[in-house]
């Protein structure tokens, strides 16, 4: 039986568009799905670059105008990839043009920004997703199994950190291209939006609903020079993040994260303690689950490591034989595959924008708290 085709369209072809393309181009080899996507155009302002990664990548076209790529009849999915400021008006342009849409994270800059957006989708109902890649580790995925099915019992603890260290140099300018995260007008924030929205995507899909935060931030070089007007300037966002939180169901978190981290490039851990047994995760070791069970015999109990690549766990039968390995551009063609999937069932796939809204709230409220010094409340997404 012919697969359908669905025809991509991606806005932006910096790193993220490597990693969605990469994830487009395979998801059809490993999963049988009823949808075959088609790299149908890529989008970007500078026509030799466009050029050169539409022959690299195998797009059928290109175009300089994201308004004209979302106005083509034969474009059925709109793949933002571009910088956080142009979020909200290629989504929505993008909704009212009846197009899927998937959305590289974080939703938008604000939560106000990502209620527009919600409000655009949800209006012209269309397919949607946000690009919280993590979810989709194998691992990860298995501890979001094993906490639904009970086996730590009440949760009591939850800890995360971010931390990365390629911003120390104060010679580093902000803005344009590959240096957007480090322009608070582009970016929103800095480690808060950039990588700690990793951790509290994650942390909401495992553990719930965050009811309030109270946080510090810092941002430790003042000035920089700006690449796209040659001054220098304030910089506005935040260099590191720490804050503490209050999930609904009674537990407490710990969030850090950091660029001034000297000898850590993309350290990535979590942490879950509860009555009974304990998670944690490593993105260096992102093949493997630690698990400790209080039930377990006393003289055999300890941490175990769960090699996370049998059939019989999260996305492995798609792969390998049982003992080798995934990585991370991998868990981009597990996102792509349960869009398809979604599509083709008619249903959402997670993270849907209001479900990214939830962690745009909890980003506003960290960076609230920071201002003011105080425990701040997370708006509920009603």
């Amino acid at each position: 039986m012919a697969k359908k085709k669905l025809n991509v369209g991606m806005i932006g072809y910096g790193f993220m568009g490597r990693t969605h393309s990469n994830a487009f181009r395979k998801v059809g080899n490993f999963f049988d799905l009823d949808y075959q996507p088609v790299l149908k155009a890529i989008c970007g302002r500078t026509e030799t670059g466009v050029k050169a990664f539409a022959d690299k990548w195998g797009y059928e076209s290109v175009e300089t105008d994201w308004r004209k790529m979302i106005d083509r009849k034969d474009i059925d999915i709109i793949d933002i990839c571009t910088p956080n400021d142009s979020h909200m008006e290629i989504a929505i342009a993008a909704a009212q043009a009846g197009k899927m849409i998937m959305c590289e994270k974080p939703l938008a800059r604000t939560g106000a920004e990502g209620e527009k957006m919600v409000a655009a989708v949800e209006g012209a109902r269309v397919a949607n997703s946000v690009w919280y890649n993590y979810r989709r580790v194998p691992a990860v995925t298995m501890a979001k199994q094993l906490i639904d099915e009970g086996r730590l019992g009440k949760i009591f603890h939850y800890r995360a950190k971010f931390l990365q260290d390629w911003t120390i140099s104060a010679d580093l300018p902000q803005g344009g291209t590959g240096l957007w995260r480090l322009d608070a007008a582009a970016a929103g924030s800095g480690v808060t939006g950039d990588l700690l929205a990793h951790c509290i995507d994650t942390a909401i899909w495992l553990n719930g609903s965050v009811d309030s935060v109270t946080a510090m931030t810092e941002t430790f070089i003042k000035e920089r020079k700006h690449n796209l007007t040659g001054k220098v300037e304030k910089v506005g966002i935040d260099d590191a993040c720490a804050f503490l939180a209050r999930f609904d169901n009674g537990s407490l978190a710990t969030f850090e994260s950091t660029r001034y981290a000297r000898g850590h490039k993309a350290l990535y851990t979590l942490e879950i303690n509860g009555e009974h047994a304990s998670i944690a995760w490593d993105l260096h070791d992102l093949h493997r689950l630690q698990w400790f069970d209080h039930r377990d015999e006393s003289k055999l109990r300890g941490w175990k490591s769960i090699h996370v690549t049998d059939g019989d766990q999260p996305y492995m039968k798609n792969w390998w034989v049982p003992g080798l390995q995934i990585g991370y551009e991998h868990t981009f063609v597990h996102q792509v595959a349960d869009f398809l999937e979604g599509v083709a069932n008619n249903k959402p796939t997670t993270p849907s924008f209001r479900e990214a809204l939830e962690t745009q709230y909890i980003c506003d409220a960290v960076l609230d708290s920071a201002k003011t010094g105080k425990w701040t409340e997370v708006k509920s997404l009603g």
